[in-house]
């Protein structure tokens, strides 16, 4: 497994990382089985069910870029002002427009909420889809890499701030845990992944499974 450096990843491994994911995307996705491991208590499969012909659709990119020798993904912190999932921590994203793409809609919001530009992303192919059954998304996402870690500028009407879990972090399991909730006096609890203070949970937690579950091989002969 890689060993953090200041030094970021070469030309060449930047070529292999991302060769890797093209050819691993190609083939079937661990899907249900990696996500399930972080998915809330009483959910009852509702997450891998058929989306609901009015539900919204949304998309969200999953950005993989290098960073002091070891490769990260930026997560946002959402104002607790928002209409939907304040105070939450998720990827890039949102809702796609009648004129766009679910790629296209991934890229964009990638850009309104971070500033990233679209050129500068590759898209390498698309992860799992799952439905946010309390919400009524169907949300499509994209994992994508860059060269070198952008340059963020968080938009403050949808970010309060910006995440960085390095993929190390991410596959490491004592980093996992589990808390309780208490929903309209319901009492369950939820697996979830500690990055510093932060609880990742819910849909951003059972897609980060998946991708752990991709780039673990990749890690490892790192």
């Amino acid at each position: 497994m890689a060993t953090e450096s200041q030094n970021d990843p070469s030309p060449t491994e930047l070529e292999d990382l991302e060769s890797f994911l093209v050819e691993r995307l190609r083939l079937p996705l661990p899907g249900r089985t990696a996500q399930s491991r972080f998915e809330p208590e009483l959910s009852f499969g509702r997450h891998y069910a058929p989306p609901p012909d009015d539900a919204r659709q949304a998309a969200v990119l999953v950005l993989l870029y290098p960073h002091e020798g070891r490769w990260h993904v930026p997560l946002t912190l959402r104002p607790v002002t928002m209409t939907d999932h304040a105070g939450q921590i998720s990827f890039p994203g949102g809702l796609i427009e009648p004129d766009e793409t679910s790629e296209q809609a991934a890229l964009r919001e990638l850009e309104e909420e971070l500033g990233v530009p679209a050129d500068r992303i590759r898209l390498v192919g698309r992860l799992t889809p799952l439905y946010l059954f309390v919400s009524n998304f169907s949300v499509e996402p994209w994992l994508a890499v860059v060269n070198d870690r952008p340059a963020f500028l968080p938009n403050p009407s949808e970010v309060a701030d910006v995440l960085e879990l390095s993929l190390d972090h991410l596959v490491d399991p004592t980093n996992f845990g589990q808390h309780k909730l208490d929903v309209r006096n319901l009492e369950f609890h939820a697996p979830h992944l500690m990055l510093g203070e932060h609880r990742i949970w819910g849909a951003t937690s059972m897609m980060l499974g998946e991708l752990a579950d991709i780039v673990a091989p990749w890690l490892e002969r790192t």
